[in-house]
């Protein structure tokens, strides 16, 4: 466990230095929004230029993609009902390759000042086909000067990767690799979702995606990496430590421990994690001892975790707001610097560095 004195001392010094670089920005942003859809499962929202005023002087920057999933509207399922939520049919969901194109047009249709606080991300491909690393190429020599990173994209995400059409996604399909590999050759960063376990899962069993998602992760040590939600969903709950994997086994370690241990492995010091979703927010607000706990990890590794809203297509600024209120009582109980990193400084910080990597591998294989 790293000594808190010295990583805020760390984040601190990180804070100011990127305070003095930044001097003549408005101070005063509550937030950098790291997990923004401009667009849901039907390829509409808000108008980008909307969205422009709707951040602010509350929101600083915000990374910027849609949904890389289209439902169906079958007939036959639902009739003239008209579905524009997963969970409103059984009709299956396939990838919307567009919508990388629609990001990059809307995006360009901006000032360069109003560019400038945004991070297009891109998000239409399939991660189990193995040219999906191609299409990310292609868009980046597509639309030069746009994108900054890739995601969200799912691998296993309940509800969802089973109404896929088409293979099912997985941490072992080598496709993923390729992805991952391509991601750090650009500079992309890469915001996963991928959740920690199965829907409704016993309380006293590893995490049945765990192992596999350290192994992939462990494998591109080269590729930042943003573990969207903490690895939690709807009806995929914190893992309880309750009961044992099985006699003698010993305790299995909770939610928090788990994040913990992941954060303490050297070869996964590229791995960080979002805050993202109002369902994460009421697993962490749920009571004093939850929102101390939280604050307690988040106070330890202040350099490791994002804040994120994961709205999608708010239709007004106190929408697009009311997820980052729900943390106030955790972002109360932290030192004002790990506050601060968490909010603020940490998106910024990789934000930056893959806006200046890829700007370069953009020239450097230009078509």
């Amino acid at each position: 466990m790293k000594p808190i004195g010295v990583t805020l001392i760390a984040v601190t010094a990180l804070w100011l230095s990127c305070s003095v670089a930044h001097a003549g920005k408005a101070p005063d942003y509550l937030f950098n929004d790291s997990h923004f859809h401009l667009t849901n499962y039907v390829q509409e929202g808000t108008d980008i230029h909307a969205f422009m005023k709707i951040m602010g002087d509350a929101i600083g920057r915000s990374t910027l993609f849609g949904i890389p999933l289209q439902q169906t509207w079958s007939h036959g399922n639902s009739g003239d009902f008209a579905p524009s939520y997963y969970l409103q049919s059984d009709a299956p969901l396939y990838y919307y390759s567009f919508t990388d194109a629609h990001i990059a047009m809307a995006y360009r249709s901006l000032r360069p000042e109003e560019q400038r606080r945004l991070d297009p991300m891109i998000t239409g491909f399939n991660p189990a086909d193995m040219y999906a690393a191609d299409h990310i190429r292609r868009v980046l020599q597509t639309f030069p000067g746009v994108f900054s990173g890739i995601g969200e994209f799912s691998i296993h995400k309940e509800f969802v990767s089973g109404k896929v059409a088409g293979e099912t996604a997985s941490l072992t399909n080598p496709a993923l690799d390729r992805i991952l590999d391509f991601a750090a050759e650009a500079g992309l960063v890469v915001i996963l979702h991928c959740d920690i376990d199965m829907p409704f899962a016993k309380s006293n069993q590893e995490p049945v995606y765990l192992r596999q998602a350290i192994e992939v992760i462990g494998r591109h040590t080269q590729t930042t990496i943003i573990w969207a939600h903490m690895g939690l969903g709807r009806v995929v709950h914190p893992v309880q430590s309750q009961g044992t994997v099985e006699a003698g086994a010993g305790r299995v370690p909770n939610q928090l421990e788990i994040i913990e241990r992941l954060l303490e492995t050297p070869q996964l010091r590229h791995l960080y994690f979002d805050i993202s979703w109002d369902e994460v927010a009421k697993y962490a607000v749920r009571s004093s001892e939850t929102k101390q706990a939280t604050a307690r990890l988040l106070d330890r590794y202040p350099d490791r975790f994002l804040f994120g809203t994961d709205n999608v297509a708010p239709p007004d600024q106190a929408a697009q707001l009311r997820v980052f209120h729900l943390w106030d009582d955790i972002f109360a109980q932290v030192a004002p610097a790990t506050s601060l990193a968490v909010r603020r400084g940490n998106y910024e910080r990789l934000f930056d560095a893959a806006r200046e990597k890829v700007r370069a591998w953009e020239k450097r294989n230009a078509k």
